[in-house]
């Protein structure tokens, strides 16, 4: 698959913090029943590699991610694991020589008008624009999107579901991603009633 098609699953993609390997295929099947396909597993955690090779094996229908991909060593790991694409909160210019060869999509992250440009340079038109919020927020993505009209983003950092709509009002934004579809409290309990429900809730957005 390629990043936009990725990109395009779901209005929000859940970015998952794993705590547990054993919550990874349950916490899959709520997803993908809530009408969530594109999940992003970050690297954050010794659960993570384990959570991602759990779903890629036992979760077909979902498409599976890597987040929080810092090196290339962590890139090859990811795809080692069964991670469909991946996904960094930045891009060195390693990283992004690395996702240009890696056996699956790589979709870097940036901040500025210049990390765009140098993404261009390597090869690249869809980016993670982190941290969102913090960042400015739509107001920012509206501004970049006049110069640099081929980008395209998944906006992630601070989003809750007050804020997706704005996003996607945004022709330069295909989806948002969101750690509030897998709250910690929901994921600690076990309660995947709720999260599909959240998942259901994030699928409802509309794109523009």
């Amino acid at each position: 698959m390629k990043p936009e098609e990725i990109m395009s699953l779901s209005p929000v993609m859940p970015v998952v913090v794993i705590e547990n390997a054993a919550h990874a295929v349950p916490m899959a099947r709520a997803l993908v029943a809530g009408g969530v396909r594109a999940i992003e597993i970050t690297l954050r955690t010794d659960a993570a590699l384990d959570a991602i090779r759990a779903i890629a094996g036992e979760v077909p229908e979902a498409i599976v991610g890597a987040g929080t991909v810092l090196t290339p060593n962590d890139l090859a790991a990811a795809a080692k694991a069964g991670a469909r694409f991946a996904l960094s909160p930045g891009g060195t210019p390693h990283l992004l020589a690395a996702g240009r060869k890696a056996s699956i999509p790589f979709i870097p992250g940036i901040a500025t008008s210049s990390e765009i440009m140098v993404g261009f340079e390597h090869g690249y038109t869809h980016f993670k624009f982190y941290p969102a919020e913090n960042m400015g927020g739509p107001s920012a993505l509206k501004a970049l999107g006049a110069p640099l009209a081929a980008a395209r983003f998944c906006p992630t950092g601070g989003i809750g579901p007050d804020q997706v709509q704005k996003y996607l009002a945004l022709k330069n934004v295909i989806c948002v991603g969101g750690s509030w579809v897998t709250p910690a409290d929901k994921m600690a309990a076990g309660d995947w009633d709720a999260i599909e429900e959240l998942a259901r809730k994030a699928a409802s957005f509309k794109k523009a």
